[in-house]
């Protein structure tokens, strides 16, 4: 398995252009998506939440393939999800038993979950990403949404993932303790786990 491109030995221009791994490929991305829109759909069934749950699903699979080929989660994804994520879910507040504690306890479980990782990349920089900051209060919205249990679940998922794949990386002498990996497709992993054992469908 080949290690991701450091950043900053890509050419200039491609630093900043994040589209390459989803244009570049099309089938893959989109049969995975369509993977995860299935699942969603099955396990969470016709609940109001869906469609909030549904955009999750496509911008952490793009979010997965760039990562996974440039070690980047790109603001243009991550940011507007805030906002995304927020108004779905207050729109599917109203027709969801106890929407609106659940709609608080979102707002709670992404600030911890944001509040977590900027302390972790402020005490040990070289272990996180900004981009995993940015992108862990997008994913305790939706883990606070789904109330306290789905929340410590996907926290645990996102490192016990991440563990297990570095020692792997370890053990097989593909990677060192210096080597970076790209996170966040684990801290994804870890959320869609929770999803998928605490949404129940109607």
């Amino acid at each position: 398995m080949s290690e991701p491109i450091p950043r900053d030995a890509l050419p200039a221009r491609a630093r900043y252009d994040w589209t390459g791994p989803v244009t570049g490929r099309p089938v893959p991305v989109a049969l995975v998506t369509v993977a995860v829109l299935a699942v969603l759909g099955w396990r969470i069934g016709p609940r109001p939440d869906l469609p909030a749950f549904g955009y999750l699903g496509v911008v952490g699979v793009l979010l997965a393939f760039i990562d996974v080929a440039l070690t980047r989660l790109p603001d243009p994804l991550t940011l507007p999800s805030y906002v995304a994520g927020a108004a779905l879910l207050g729109l599917a507040a109203p027709f969801t038993g106890q929407g609106g504690t659940r709609y608080v306890h979102a707002l709670i479980g992404m600030a911890v979950l944001w509040f977590l990782y900027a302390l972790q990349w402020v005490i040990v920089p070289t272990q996180i990403g900004l981009g995993d900051v940015k992108l862990s209060g997008v994913l305790g919205l939706y883990l606070g949404w789904l109330g306290l249990n789905a929340w410590i679940v996907g926290v645990l998922g996102m490192f016990l993932f991440g563990g297990l794949f570095s020692v792997v990386l370890l053990v097989s002498g593909k990677a060192t303790r210096k080597s970076s990996i790209p996170f966040g497709p684990f801290m994804l992993a870890g959320t869609f786990a929770a999803v998928f054992l605490f949404a129940q469908p109607v």
